[in-house]
């Protein structure tokens, strides 16, 4: 099948199953995967990184998770970087123009490297969450 960076493949029970009895054959932490070739069959070792999301996959879809993925260019445009981050684009340009995010300019736009800016998200989320845990402990306090 051939797969766009927009396709959408559902996973049905019988994939929830089978994700299910591979996990269970498999040891909990690295999982090592070999791929098979077209023409011979022979044994193919997949890098241990790639092993690891691979197991992370399956492992969501035998626990019935929804799995998202999305491929990303290497860098984004301002507007596509704000969206990501849930920023209008004037916050995220005081961001850039602070030095709070890496980016560069190609010819008279900025861009951000798409690593930058998960980072960046990553670190939001970490903000946001140590913010609830702290207003949740003074509530706890009361």
């Amino acid at each position: 099948m051939a797969t766009s960076d927009r396709d959408v493949l559902l996973v049905d029970e019988l994939d929830q199953a089978q994700a299910q009895a591979l996990m269970s054959r498999l040891p909990i932490r690295r999982a090592r995967f070999t791929a098979a070739t077209d023409r011979t069959g022979a044994a193919v070792p997949v890098p241990d990184e790639l092993s690891a999301l691979i197991a992370h996959v399956v492992q969501a879809v035998a626990l019935e998770h929804t799995v998202t993925v999305n491929a990303m260019p290497e860098e984004l445009t301002t507007t596509a970087a704000a969206q990501l981050l849930g920023l209008s684009r004037p916050t995220l340009m005081r961001k850039v123009n602070a030095g709070e995010i890496p980016s560069h300019k190609v010819g008279s736009h900025t861009r951000l490297r798409t690593v930058d800016v998960l980072k960046e998200r990553q670190a939001r989320r970490q903000r946001q969450l140590a913010a609830f845990n702290e207003l949740r402990s003074l509530e706890d306090d009361d």
